[in-house]
């Protein structure tokens, strides 16, 4: 089978030999990818269902990295979910990861989906008024509310969990009301917070969110977070989450 396109790549995750399939000028994944797969807690056997997977990296660094039995990944864009099942593929992994094409504002898919411990999302994080938007442009609806919203991510979580399930998300701090005022609206409740800085000298851009389906309300709130030390390196809690090392 021929498992690469010619504007595509077939990028090593150093994680149990696992690849990805990306574009080579396009959407790629970041950090923000990396610091939720790390974020979240996920159990010896759990099932796990990954909102806005893009091309599937969260579900392969979870199957990389934990011991998770089951990962889905829902996402709207076509080409996107034929790449990360192409990725199963070539990772022999159709054991394990399944990925699918839909709406997760489609109630009846997401109610055709077996209740599950835990969801992931990176959503879009810019509200879809904020600058201008080109509507058929791939990058924009990974990054503008366009397809769906905060609340549109949320909702869904809350028929996608197991009664006291939990719910993973990375978003930005500018965002972090709007967060925890619709997941407490649908009865989801914030349980752990994390800033994460670009360095210690600068203001935090990436929030990390764990919440409870029906949780009691009592809110953690973690240490900072940060991705580069004085030398403009990574620092080394963020090199240990590059590493093959299991979470």
């Amino acid at each position: 089978m021929e498992f690469l396109r010619s504007d595509e790549t077939l990028d090593d995750l150093q994680l149990e030999g696992i690849h990805v399939i990306q574009k080579k000028h396009g959407f790629r994944f970041g950090v923000d990818a990396v610091l939720l797969a790390n974020f979240a807690k996920v159990r010896r056997n759990a099932k796990v269902v990954d909102l806005c997977t893009g091309t599937g990296i969260v579900p392969f660094i979870l199957a990389g990295k934990t011991y998770a039995s089951e990962l889905i990944g829902i996402e709207i864009q076509e080409e996107f979910v034929d790449m990360a099942n192409r990725s199963v593929q070539y990772n022999n992994l159709e054991h394990k990861i399944n990925f699918i094409n839909g709406d997760l504002k489609d109630v009846n898919l997401i109610k055709s989906i077996p209740k599950v411990d835990i969801v992931t999302v990176n959503p879009p994080y810019k509200l879809h008024n904020s600058g201008l938007i080109n509507l058929n442009d791939k990058n924009a609806i990974a990054r503008h509310e366009i397809c769906c919203t905060l609340e549109d991510v949320i909702i869904a979580c809350r028929v996608l969990l197991k009664d006291s399930g939990r719910m993973y998300m990375v978003h930005r701090p500018d965002r972090l009301v709007d967060i925890l005022c619709t997941m407490r609206k649908h009865r989801i409740e914030p349980k752990r917070i994390r800033m994460v800085h670009p360095s210690a000298s600068k203001a935090p851009n990436i929030v990390l969110v764990e919440g409870q389906r029906d949780g009691g309300s009592f809110l953690k709130w973690e240490s900072p977070l940060y991705v580069h030390d004085e030398e403009g390196g990574y620092t080394q809690e963020i090199t240990d989450m590059y590493s093959s090392n299991r979470i």
